[in-house]
């Protein structure tokens, strides 16, 4: 499973990347989440609000920071 958080610094962004890899960390996907924080890499993904989630390449939420719970369902629900 690939998991990209897009971000560029912003305290959502940090939050987002936090949560995210602790959920990963609970599902044993610790070494599957990635940051992206380059502007031109956003562009490319179709990113237009950060934080992003991206699992597997879809665009899961954009522009908002999820709590651990909801990322954890998230995670789970993209490896079925």
């Amino acid at each position: 499973m690939k998991i990209q958080v897009y971000g560029t610094g912003c305290t959502p962004c940090k939050i987002m990347l936090a949560n995210t890899q602790q959920a990963a960390l609970q599902l044993g996907l610790a070494d599957s989440v990635q940051h992206v924080s380059r502007i031109q890499d956003m562009i490319a993904a179709g990113i237009t609000g950060t934080p992003a989630l991206v699992i597997d390449g879809e665009i899961k939420v954009m522009g908002k920071a999820l709590d651990i719970p909801t990322i954890v369902a998230l995670l789970r629900a993209g490896s079925q």
